[in-house]
């Protein structure tokens, strides 16, 4: 049988040897060394007929082809008192079975850089020049988030200043109550900042209140707008 075969196509003696072995349709496991070697023998010889350089490394493994085929055709008389030798044959099995099992690696990670290759990525920009300069106008869903979130952070503030008031009072609040009078100051004066509305720091006061701009928002009442992210939260009566 002939082959016709550019050594350098192969990227080492072991990737020849592997090209032999499925040619041959032959198993790693149960290669035989005479019909192999003869094999990558006429490899050899076609690159020397043609004048091509054959790297050292490909006849440095034709020789322990060699070896191997010449040791499997001299006798091998078992003597106990020698040493153990391991097999040639073995060891090039074990060789060819971590190079096959590199090689299919090699496939899979040439496989995940073409998926890599699709992935184009951007460097972040800043998004500032993009904002509008008018006022953000939240639909309900977003009102209620923004108004909790505020309070909280009112709340925090006046922490830090003063302790609630926790003395129990006669007079009491009523949401429908405290939403006329918002209503009334948001027409009088057409826009009131958030924190304004708490002009009075008692827990009742506060609690009420905040269900009133909340019951307000939810009829839709009022307006929440803000002029951008952290900036004071202003409220208005819808037109």
């Amino acid at each position: 049988m002939e082959y016709k075969v550019v050594i350098s196509e192969f990227e080492g003696p072991l990737d020849l040897l592997l090209h032999l072995i499925k040619e041959a349709k032959m198993e790693i496991t149960d290669i035989k060394i005479d019909e192999i070697t003869k094999q990558y023998l006429n490899y050899i010889e076609t690159m020397e007929e043609m004048n091509l350089d054959v790297a050292s490394e490909y006849l440095i493994m034709a020789a322990e082809l060699i070896e191997m085929k010449s040791r499997s055709l001299l006798p091998n008389p078992k003597n106990d008192e020698d040493e153990y030798e391991e097999d040639p044959r073995e060891q090039l099995i074990a060789r060819l079975l971590e190079y096959k099992r590199y090689k299919e690696m090699t496939t899979v990670f040439e496989d995940l850089e073409m998926v890599r290759k699709e992935v184009h990525t951007k460097d972040p920009e800043d998004l500032r020049t993009y904002q509008e300069d008018s006022n953000v106008e939240f639909e309900e869903p977003m009102d209620v988030q923004l108004l909790i979130n505020a309070f909280q952070k009112f709340l925090k503030r006046k922490e830090k200043e003063k302790p609630l008031h926790t003395k129990i009072t006669r007079k009491e609040y009523s949401v429908s109550k405290r939403s006329q009078e918002i209503c009334s100051l948001l027409k009088r004066k057409k826009q009131v900042q958030f924190d304004e509305l708490f002009d009075v720091y008692s827990k009742d006061y506060i609690v009420v209140t905040f269900l009133s701009i909340l019951d307000l928002t939810r009829k839709q009442e009022i307006n929440v707008t803000q002029d951008a992210n952290f900036s004071a939260i202003v409220l208005s009566v819808k037109e």
